[in-house]
C-alpha cells in the first residue's frame, strides 16, 4: 500500500473509533504504529506525547504530526493530521446536529454511560504502561511522585510541573554523566526497538567503526 494512503487509513482509523482525547487513544496507536506498523517504538511514541503536551494543539492531533513527519516529513505530517481530524469533521457535519434531538433519550444515555466507562479504562491502561515503561529508575519514581502531588493537589500549574520535571531530568544525566562518563539515557537507548532496529543500529556502528579504522 502508498505510504501516504497507508499513514491516511491508519489514523482515520484511529480517530474513528478513539474516545476521551488524547491518553485514551494510546492503547490504539501502539498497537497501530508500533506493533502493526513499525514506525516507532513505545519510547519514541511517549516521547511525541510528551512533546504534545507541550506544544499547542489536542496531543492527538499532535502525535500523529509527530509520526507522518517522522515517515513522510511535511507531506506525512499534513496527510496523517488530515487523517486522525477527517473522522471528527465528518461526526460534527452529520451527526452533531441531530445529537440534541436524541441526547435525552434513555438508550443515548446508556449508550454514552458505557462509553465513559471504556474510555476509564483506556486511560487507566494508558496511564499504567506509561508508568512501567517511563519511570526506569529511583530518581525517575521520585520525580513521578513530586510532579504527581503537585499536579493533583493544584500546588503547580500543569505546563510548570511539565517544565520542572524536564530540568530535574537533565540535571540528573548531566550529574551522572559527570561522574561516570556515560548518560542514563544511554542505557535505556534501545527499550522498546524492535530486534529488527537494533540490529540496524549496530551494523551502522559497526560499519562506522570500520570506516574509522580504514588506512588513509
Amino acid at each position: 500500500m502508498n505510504i501516504y494512503l497507508d499513514l491516511f487509513a491508519t489514523f482515520f482509523r484511529i480517530g474513528l473509533f478513539t474516545f476521551g482525547g488524547g491518553l485514551a487513544m494510546l492503547p490504539m496507536l501502539e498497537k497501530e504504529v508500533v506493533n502493526n506498523k513499525g514506525w516507532a517504538t513505545y519510547d519514541e511514541l511517549v516521547d511525541y506525547f510528551a512533546i504534545g503536551q507541550c506544544t499547542p494543539g489536542i496531543i492527538a492531533v499532535n502525535t500523529a504530526t509527530f509520526v507522518g513527519y517522522s515517515q513522510k516529513k511535511i507531506k506525512g505530517a499534513a496527510i496523517a493530521t488530515f487523517g486522525v481530524v477527517a473522522p471528527s469533521l465528518i461526526i460534527i457535519i452529520l451527526i452533531a446536529s441531530l445529537m440534541t434531538s436524541f441526547a435525552s433519550l434513555e438508550i443515548v444515555q446508556h449508550a454514552l454511560a458505557g462509553i465513559r466507562i471504556g474510555v476509564c479504562v483506556l486511560i487507566g491502561q494508558a496511564v499504567w504502561k506509561m508508568i512501567r515503561t517511563g519511570v526506569k529508575d529511583l530518581y525517575g519514581l521520585i520525580i513521578f511522585f513530586v510532579i504527581l502531588l503537585a499536579s493533583y493537589f493544584d500546588l503547580l500549574p500543569v505546563v510548570l510541573c511539565v517544565v520542572l520535571a524536564m530540568i530535574c531530568a537533565l540535571i540528573y544525566c548531566w550529574i551522572v554523566k559527570k561522574k561516570t562518563g556515560i548518560s542514563p539515557s544511554v542505557k535505556f537507548a534501545n527499550s522498546g526497538v524492535p530486534q529488527k532496529r537494533q540490529k540496524e543500529n549496530a551494523d551502522q556502528q559497526d560499519s562506522s567503526v570500520q570506516k574509522e579504522g580504514d588506512p588513509q
